[in-house]
């Protein structure tokens, strides 16, 4: 089958969003793990657990850094996480027995995912944006004109489009504003130690989180939130809601496009290779097949709540397998619907 359809040498052309790429790649994910070693060591050497001028010689080496992603690969084969085979690499590299010393993998490895998060939102808040104000546009140009409304697909009273309009708008503004609320139940730094409770820092556990919080642009926590995975499922579900809005827009564009219905006019559309006389509305469907895809995933999400205890691999490695995913689609959909939105010349009832 090959890799997924975002990577996919052939079908990747339909689904793969290269900005949200960039931001999932394995060579920035390493750069926010380095930069997370980096800032510990620098906290752990202001209050005193390492020495300092040692700590700070250490993290800009490791700012530095190349890492070998081919050892980092055989390591995660037999450990089953990158940080083991990346600290022997970093201590090498510094001669610092104090590398990553009272942290654990899941701090660094979490950390970095919040850091990808961090940058994913601010790219679908500036797509969300642009979105709301192309649909905005449409109904300065088109939304007096009348459209027969439609309830259980078949026709009842007369409407604007104004009318449709709004139903695609609204949703999308309470995307932003609901993006924004989640912002800081996510963007949080994870630190906790070997079973959650920072007993390696001793009473300096609040600085440190602090420092290293203050660091990476994050949020510091009282409580490390290995087990506590609430935030990052309700992002995932906050995904699927945005990619469901598009998907309900896609669906009534295909509807409005039919022959014989004619409702939309779209200045770009798919060939059919049997019947060149057809103009699919492709971008329309593809908005119907991302929403689909992450609702599924949100299940998933779901499932990966179910820690046991201070930590589980199990829960927490299946977010791996599935939140990119979903950012990809997120990324895609938002991109084919602003596109789709540009493309549209006329919406309005001809009947």
């Amino acid at each position: 089958m090959g890799p997924s359809v975002f990577e996919h040498p052939l079908l990747g052309g339909h689904f793969r969003d290269p900005d949200m790429a960039a931001i999932l790649t394995p060579e920035r994910q390493m750069m926010h793990m380095l930069n997370f070693e980096a800032a510990w060591l620098r906290a752990c050497g202001k209050v005193g657990l390492f020495e300092m001028l040692q700590a700070e010689e250490a993290a800009s080496a490791i700012e530095r850094a190349t890492v070998d992603f081919a050892d980092i690969g055989l390591g995660m084969a037999v450990d089953g996480v990158p940080i083991p085979s990346l600290v022997k690499q970093l201590k090498a590299i510094t001669s610092v027995d104090e590398v990553h010393r009272g942290a654990t993998s899941q701090d660094v490895v979490d950390t970095a995912m919040v850091l990808a998060l961090k940058e994913a939102t601010n790219l679908i808040v500036s797509r969300l944006t642009e979105a709301s104000t192309l649909l905005g546009e449409l109904d300065e140009h088109f939304g007096r004109a009348p459209l027969m409304g439609r309830t259980r697909m078949q026709a009842a009273t007369e409407i604007t489009v104004s009318d449709r309009l709004a139903a695609w708008h609204l949703p999308l503004l309470e995307h932003l504003a609901r993006l924004q609320q989640v912002r800081s139940r996510v963007e949080r730094v994870q630190i906790g130690g070997a079973a959650g409770d920072r007993k390696a820092l001793g009473d300096k556990g609040d600085a440190v989180v602090a420092d290293v919080a203050c660091a990476l642009g994050l949020l510091p926590t009282q409580k490390a939130w290995h087990a506590m995975r609430d935030g990052i499922a309700e992002y995932a579900s906050l995904l699927s809601l945005v990619t469901g809005t598009l998907g309900k827009i896609g669906q009534d564009v295909a509807l409005m496009a039919q022959q014989g219905i004619d409702e939309i006019g779209l200045s770009d559309g798919g060939s059919s290779s049997a019947m060149p006389h057809k103009q699919n509305p492709v971008s329309a469907e593809l908005l119907v097949t991302l929403a689909r895809f992450n609702a599924v995933q949100v299940s998933a999400m779901h499932h990966a709540m179910l820690h046991e205890q201070e930590r589980s691999g199990a829960s927490w490695t299946l977010e791996w397998m599935v939140l990119p995913q979903m950012l990809m689609a997120t990324g895609r959909s938002l991109s084919v619907a602003i596109k789709l939105f540009q493309n549209v010349t006329r919406i309005g009832w001809t009947g």
